[in-house]
């Protein structure tokens, strides 16, 4: 029998294995439906539970490092030397989201200006859309990948107001605005991060929830490095016969250095008087005096609005419930076979500040939801020529 000599050789016995290389035991609770989906799992190298619970975690830590990677401040992600504008001779790219029949775009849009991207998923509005601008929009906005997105320098949006939700505890990126409408235009900004944007949205946004829908909306604008400006504008002031109060929200991109931004205060002393847009006996929109006698003039409490061809005044709200005939808050004309009329088509295009010519493909209840659902063209043209003068200047001293 042979003695195996003792003594140490170099690399011989257990080799120590530093701490941070040890596994160690944690208990993981999970459902039979989990574990029966992961053994299910066909990862190469790995044949036993716990081999493919290691290869999994270790998947998933890496996809966490590149989520943060992404998530980085937008500004930071820029190139130190990168110019505002590559070519100061480029039109203003632009998307048209929540487009409804594109009363944004009609404010904003002109020789300078290139839309190359646009929504809406309502299917009548997007109709009118396509008969006026010759594109027909892409549907729901929720559906679309913000990556499919084309580059752009400046969003508009006259995204819904919805409040939001307080269930839960979530975390993360704009996570008090999931479920809505609004975390759309979120994850839009935060991807594209174009140099300015303009949002429109009823006055009640400031009010709503409290107040707290607003200040959660610019408490997200600013986390993605935008310097924000609101106000609400009326557009009686901009030269239209209608008391329509909105929140219009300005943002430019921080790195361009525009820290004031005045909006445009209208003329509060030439208002255009309601008798200025009627015409004559259009057909087919009289109110039955039926309807008259049993609804809208059951009470002698001075509603509805009532207006003639003497009418200088300005009109109140027009409501995409206005073919309701409702007598709370639908205005009227004294006019027509039975006396009393709604709006002619002719009329809402002037009452909003389309053009004559806008054309109008759909149904008579469309149209009046399409018209009571649309922005204050001159108003929103005046908001956005001051836009454009701010980011000229940038461009003027790159």
């Amino acid at each position: 029998m042979k003695t195996m000599r003792g003594g140490l050789r170099e690399g011989a016995g257990r080799k120590s294995i530093p701490n941070s290389d040890k596994k160690k035991g944690r208990n993981v609770y999970l459902s039979e439906d989990q574990i029966e989906e992961i053994m299910q799992l066909n990862i190469e190298g790995a044949n036993t539970f716990s081999q493919k619970c290691v290869e999994l975690i270790g998947a998933g830590l890496e996809q966490l490092k590149a989520n943060a990677a992404e998530n980085m401040k937008p500004i930071e992600r820029r190139a130190k030397n990168e110019k505002v504008f590559e070519n100061n001779t480029d039109k203003l790219t632009f998307i048209d989201l929540f487009a409804g029949i594109g009363g944004i775009r009609k404010g904003f849009e002109d020789a300078n200006t290139k839309c190359v991207f646009s929504s809406e998923w309502d299917k009548y509005a997007a109709k009118t859309y396509e008969a006026n601008y010759g594109e027909v929009p892409f549907g729901d906005i929720t559906k679309i990948d913000e990556k499919d997105i084309p580059d752009h320098d400046v969003l508009l949006a006259g995204f819904p107001c919805q409040p939001f939700s307080n269930i839960g505890k979530r975390q993360g990126f704009a996570h008090e605005t999931q479920g809505t409408l609004f975390f759309d235009v979120l994850r839009i900004l935060k991807k594209k991060m174009p140099k300015m944007f303009l949002l429109e949205n009823v006055k009640g946004l400031l009010t709503n929830d409290g107040g707290r829908t607003f200040k959660v909306i610019l408490d997200n604008l600013n986390h993605l490095d935008y310097s924000i400006f609101y106000k609400v504008l009326d557009a009686q002031d901009f030269g239209l016969p209608q008391r329509r109060e909105r929140i219009v929200i300005v943002g430019f991109r921080k790195d361009l250095g525009i820290e004031k931004f005045s909006f445009p205060e209208g003329d509060r002393n030439h208002r255009i008087p309601v008798n200025s847009i009627l015409e004559h006996n259009p057909k087919g929109y009289s109110i039955s005096k039926h309807l008259q006698e049993s609804y809208l003039f059951k009470k002698d409490d001075g509603r509805p609005q009532l207006i003639g061809f003497d009418s200088e005044t300005q009109v109140n709200t027009l409501c995409a419930s206005y073919h309701k005939i409702q007598r709370l808050t639908g205005t009227f004309v004294k006019d027509g076979d039975t006396g009393v009329r709604l709006f002619s088509e002719l009329e809402l295009k002037r009452l909003m500040g389309f053009p004559d010519d806008f054309i109008i493909p759909v149904s008579r209840t469309q149209m009046y939801r399409q018209f009571g659902n649309s922005v204050a063209v001159p108003m929103m043209k005046e908001v956005a020529d001051a836009m454009k003068n701010a980011i000229s200047n940038i461009r003027k001293t790159v």
